[in-house]
């Protein structure tokens, strides 16, 4: 049982014989000491000072001395006006070293019997290659799967492609009209991109027609949206795709094809991947099974001119559309059939959907309906709602063509990486093969690091030029402490590491290196902070912090130079814990560690 767990349990005692009752469990927190105060854990006693009938100094006294007495890990403890500072004896942190400095999944917990967790990312746009806001999508949904999963939870990564739809159909149009057969081959550009290119030329004649009839027939820009002939073939190219018709099927199905290809390759490179994907091509018509249910159960309601609507006022909302009045299916359709298809698929207790803060109210729509239709899984469903990602120039534009496209970016960011090692002359004795493995791991973790640093909920502006530095809050700084500390290690010996005992004389262990070994030991209850808060910046920010406080005691301290033989395997026991850490904690957000640098 760990030491705070052992403090928890002798509180209640405490409390129950001191004070005559029993705490509830709300009221008693123990916290990690903050910094500038002496002590390893820390007790809140405003909230029992009621129940005790003392002063907060009073009970905080009071209770100190009793857990002295009845916890003997406790070596001392301090009172902080309202907060109780106690001290744990060196013995404890010797012993959680031997314990866990051999461990290669420190911190990772075995996987538990709950039913399993569905986590949806990405959910890509087949008219258009994925962009930055994909790729804090794709970061922020794998490494909370990551978390999850270390956190003991059977996860299952899914992802839903937007195969069909208007804007698909846009894409289609403007091949068909304006693409005299071209081809990723006789382009020479990945596919996915071929196809964003005719979305957004789509976009600009549309602008054209929409300019000429609000010129020639003086109506607003939004009718004359609705009444240009490019838009309408569009929609009467969705009612063919319906429809099945085999033109439509062929060029949809090739374009398709030449998408998918693409996100593969960005997909690989960004080091992201899924257990199954599903696509709204196939589970929109599920949809709308569950909107002919509710239709029978009295729950929808069609409107004279065919629609299918769900009032929703009840709940504080308004009516949503279901289907339209051509029969054709909205956003919400498919998503009915895609959450019916999961629970099918996978009996979840919890289905994530990674998705931006901008469809906060749809998936409040779309948990209604199904509670509606009284549905098991209604309540299971989760919106892992995120902030947006913004440039120093503003905001990106898929339809304008304005968007930072996620393989140029990676391009960027790898030769970013390459021109700043170089710089610092961390590569001189690299043959190219290992420069160029070094320059791709860097560049991805400053750029996945940026991301998962901030709280999913908070909107980011990203700045490439930022997120390479060898000093700061950043994934190369993080990365260069790991193989600083593989260095000692290498020195040190392979087979001679792996031999050493720990049998330092718990006196001589310094206050640098009880930090060190507390900040160790938090890892697996912030993993577990991070899988309730579904926040991977918990995992990002403590690794900083770990990296911030071995830097400080190797500043101070050596290791394999330090004389006294058992101190010196002490500290290199140590820093095996403490890079085995940060290369376990790197890897749930996806970030390689490398072994030099």
């Amino acid at each position: 049982m760990k030491a705070e767990e052992k403090i928890l349990n002798a509180l209640e005692m405490i409390i129950r014989d001191e004070f005559g009752a029993d705490a509830p469990a709300s009221l008693l927190s123990v916290q990690k000491t903050r910094k500038e105060f002496e002590g390893d854990f820390t007790l809140v006693v405003f909230p029992l000072v009621k129940m005790a009938r003392r002063s907060p100094e009073q009970a905080a006294e009071m209770l100190g001395k009793a857990l002295l007495e009845k916890v003997p890990e406790i070596s001392d403890f301090n009172v902080i006006k309202g907060f109780l500072n106690l001290s744990l004896k060196p013995e404890y942190w010797l012993d959680f070293l031997k314990e866990e400095m051999n461990n290669t999944s420190y911190g990772i917990a075995p996987q538990g019997d709950d039913a399993p967790v569905v986590v949806e990312y990405s959910s890509p746009n087949t008219n258009k290659p994925l962009h930055l806001g994909h790729i804090r999508n794709n970061l922020l949904g794998y490494s909370v799967a990551s978390i999850l999963e270390a956190s003991g939870k059977k996860v299952h990564k899914v992802n839903l492609v937007n195969d069909r739809g208007i804007h698909i159909c846009k894409s289609m149009l403007a091949w068909m009209k304006f693409g005299g057969e071209e081809t990723p081959e006789s382009s020479m550009k990945k596919g996915d991109k071929l196809v964003g290119d005719y979305y957004v030329r789509f976009e600009a004649e549309l602008r054209k027609q929409v300019k000429g009839l609000m010129e020639t027939e003086g109506i607003s820009e939004e009718e004359a949206r609705k009444e240009a002939p490019l838009i309408q073939e569009a929609q009467s190219l969705l009612r063919k795709w319906e429809q099945r018709e085999p033109r439509t099927m062929a060029v949809w199905e090739l374009m398709n094809g030449w998408v998918y290809e693409g996100f593969d390759a960005t997909y690989h490179r960004l080091g992201v991947d899924f257990d199954k994907i599903y696509y709204e091509s196939e589970t929109y018509l599920l949809g709308k099974d569950l909107v002919k249910e509710g239709l029978e159960k009295g729950v929808f309601h069609k409107r004279e001119d065919g629609s299918v609507w769900v009032d929703l006022t009840a709940e504080g909302l308004d009516e949503k559309l279901l289907l339209r009045s051509d029969a054709t299916s909205v956003y919400i359709t498919q998503d009915l059939g895609t959450a019916q298809l999961r629970y099918d698929d996978f009996k979840p207790g919890k289905m994530i959907y990674v998705v931006g803060n901008e469809q906060n109210y749809h998936f409040d729509v779309l948990q209604k309906v199904l509670a509606k239709l009284e549905k098991p899984y209604a309540d299971a469903l989760y919106h892992l709602s995120y902030g947006m990602v913004e440039l120093p120039e503003g905001k990106m534009k898929s339809r304008e063509g304005t968007v930072v496209d996620a393989d140029d970016l990676m391009d960027e960011m790898v030769e970013t990486a390459r021109r700043t090692t170089e710089e610092l002359g961390k590569v001189q004795d690299f043959n190219e093969e290992e420069k160029a493995n070094l320059f791709h791991i860097i560049g991805l973790g400053a750029l996945k690091y940026f991301i998962l640093k901030v709280d999913p909920k908070k909107n980011m502006l990203f700045n490439p030029a930022e997120s390479i530095d060898f000093n700061g809050n950043t994934g190369p700084f993080i990365q260069y402490t790991y193989a600083r500390i593989r260095s000692i290690l290498r020195t040190a010996g392979q087979e001679q590491v792996a031999a050493i005992r720990v049998s330092m004389a718990a006196e001589k262990l310094n206050p640098r290196e009880r930090n060190l070994l507390r900040s160790l030991y938090e890892f697996p209850s912030v993993l577990g902070e991070a899988a309730e808060q579904l926040s991977p910046s918990e995992i990002a920010n403590y690794t900083y912090e770990l990296c911030k406080e071995f830097n400080q005691f190797y500043h101070e301290h050596s290791v394999l130079n330090e004389p006294d033989r058992e101190i010196s395997y002490f500290r290199i026991k140590l820093s095996q814990l403490t890079a085995q850490t940060i290369k376990n904690a790197m890897a749930l957000l996806g970030i390689e560690v490398p072994e030099r640098m």
